[in-house]
């Protein structure tokens, strides 16, 4: 196994964390970064190598860190630099890496950039953004439809002139096509590096270059983020990315990959001369999404399922590596979307997606709580709610008629709030989370649900991902190892080979609440497999898989 492109970032296992949510130590009900110092032995204990830190910029927090107003600076609801230093230190003290989050398609409305640029047409500033005149008819300058619900521009009184925001109007898109933006953020991406930082996980990086300014001819059909990604300049300006900053550098980038189709892989990723080594691609975590409206729920099969990690797999090939993830911040608790989490299957299902999540081929991220199993939280009303993007949708199609509840019930299952409760510790008051009052619901399942009895428990959900961990670094087969899809049209296994020269694991799942028989038992003709690990007790390779049961075996 010699002859293996042995990269450091592939053989690691992430963690992300949300610092909002994970721990407070100040009782504001906001989490921060002496509280992820306070909790990087658990970090240790896990076995992660490398934490990915969602935004601890010093930002206004209209999109939760994703709009940030000094790049430089660490949000005081965060800590000091110093807190940040103590962190980071602390991190490399236990052989853990430490991912940054790069927001630069847009910066907070409240940037200096964004202030100065606003106030004259004639500012050396205004071009640091894209300002366009009315349209004829007084109004924005295209259709352009935001994220984050109703248009894409807003008109500023002084200067006459629209801004372009693709998400929320205090998120204003940075003009990458103004080469003193570019070298604004180079330099700044070499002040993160130099001190210390390992990486960067590159927020919505297809959109950096837009399209032209034309009318959509439906703006409502589709995803937007076909509308908007990969405008003529975009591998220009990440090629540039690569030599003037990253090439300098060993560190792990992966881009947030929404809109790049499996036939783009090439143009995005690869293991040299890219800024990009890997991206996240969504196909998965979008099948119980409807067509035309991705917050609505829809049914989905686990051939679907299937389907869409294979053909990713494939698309990535050897050109690029995969990043392979269930859950983050934006997307709905795991186990209540892929899973099942009634109290009597919360565990086992939980179980069995860790056992996918870090069997696959890639680089796995595991999101804050997954770890412990925890669930979608019970919103009650839209009060309840702190994202935007929920918010924002709810009031907006509230006021063209659409029922209340209905769009509640929605956000209820797909909102990102879900991912965004605070980290439940205990069973105590506030899940040990905070002294004061969260800024964000606790989930009350946190009786039940929590750090503490995980830890007390040896078949614990927590426990299993040590385990799986622990495994996953042992055997290069689980990280190096091709993917082999077997039983495809299988509706309640999951079931796959890695094989790595005379090395081969085969690992089954069963994403079902019923007694199921291995779909392919010629997988064990002639051979003497040995159990590696399992969500149950030790079974016989052929033996039926209990509802949500996986198993691996070496052959």
């Amino acid at each position: 196994m010699s002859d293996l492109d042995r990269r450091w970032w592939k053989e690691a296992v992430v963690y992300q964390i949300y610092p909002r949510s994970f721990n407070d130590t100040t009782g504001d009900g906001n989490g921060d970064l002496p509280g992820i110092t306070e909790k990087l032995d658990y970090l240790a204990e896990l076995g992660v190598d490398v934490v990915w830190l969602s935004p601890v910029y010093d930002s206004p927090m209209h999109d939760n860190g994703y709009d940030i107003r000094d790049y430089r600076a660490i949000n005081p609801m965060f800590g000091t630099m110093a807190d940040f230093d103590e962190m980071l230190a602390g991190l490399h003290d236990r052989g853990i890496r430490l991912m940054m989050d790069l927001v630069v398609n847009h910066t907070s409305s409240e940037h200096r950039w964004f202030r100065r640029s606003r106030q004259s047409r004639e500012n050396p500033y205004r071009d640091y953004y894209h300002w366009r005149p009315p349209a004829d008819d007084g109004g924005p300058p295209t259709n352009w439809r935001s994220f984050f619900s109703g248009s894409a521009w807003t008109f500023d009184e002084a200067t006459g002139r629209y801004y372009l925001h693709l998400f929320d109007e205090t998120q204003p898109d940075l003009n990458w096509s103004n080469p003193e933006v570019r070298a604004a953020v180079f330099e700044m991406m070499r002040f993160w590096l130099d001190k210390g930082v390992d990486g960067f996980r590159m927020d919505v990086i297809p959109l950096l270059s837009k399209p032209p300014f034309e009318d959509l001819d439906d703006p409502a059909a589709g995803s937007l983020h076909d509308h908007y990604a990969h405008g003529p300049r975009i591998h220009e300006y990440l090629g540039e990315m690569y030599d003037r900053v990253l090439s300098d550098y060993d560190v792990m980038t992966v881009g947030e990959g929404y809109a790049i189709g499996s036939d783009q892989v090439s143009d995005y990723a690869g293991d040299d001369d890219r800024a990009l080594q890997s991206f996240f691609q969504f196909d998965h975590v979008e099948i119980g999404r409807g067509d035309d409206d991705r917050h609505e729920p829809r049914d989905w099969s686990l051939p679907e399922l299937k389907a869409a990690l294979t053909r990713w797999d494939e698309a990535f090939g050897d050109e690029a590596w995969p990043s392979v993830f269930l859950g983050n911040h934006d997307l709905p608790r795991a186990v209540s979307y892929f899973g099942d989490d009634r109290p009597a299957y919360r565990r086992r299902s939980a179980k069995l997606l860790a056992t996918l999540l870090l069997t696959l081929r890639g680089t796995p991220y595991v999101y804050q709580g997954d770890e412990i199993g925890m669930t979608n939280a019970p919103f009650e009303s839209l009060e309840d709610f702190r994202d935007v993007e929920t918010i924002n949708d709810v009031q907006e199609r509230v006021a063209a008629g659409a029922d209340r509840e209905t769009l509640l019930e929605q956000h209820r299952a797909l909102g990102r709030d879900n991912a965004r409760t605070p980290m439940q510790w205990t069973d105590g008051p506030e899940a040990g989370f905070t002294d004061g009052t969260p800024w964000l619901l606790v989930n009350p399942n946190h009786e039940t649900v929590n750090v503490d009895d995980e830890r007390a428990d040896p078949d614990s959900v927590l426990h299993y991902y040590r385990r799986l961990i622990t495994l996953r670094h042992e055997h290069d087969v689980l990280v190096y190892g091709d993917y082999e899809l077997m039983a495809p049209d299988h509706r309640s296994v999951y079931a796959y080979r890695r094989v790595l020269g005379d090395a081969e694991v085969l690992v089954a799942l069963n994403f079902s609440d019923t007694t199921t028989s291995v779909p392919a038992p010629e997988a064990f003709t002639g051979t003497a497999p040995t159990f590696l690990l399992g969500t149950h007790a030790e079974a016989e390779p052929t033996a039926p898989l209990q509802p949500y049961e996986g198993r691996i075996y070496a052959l």
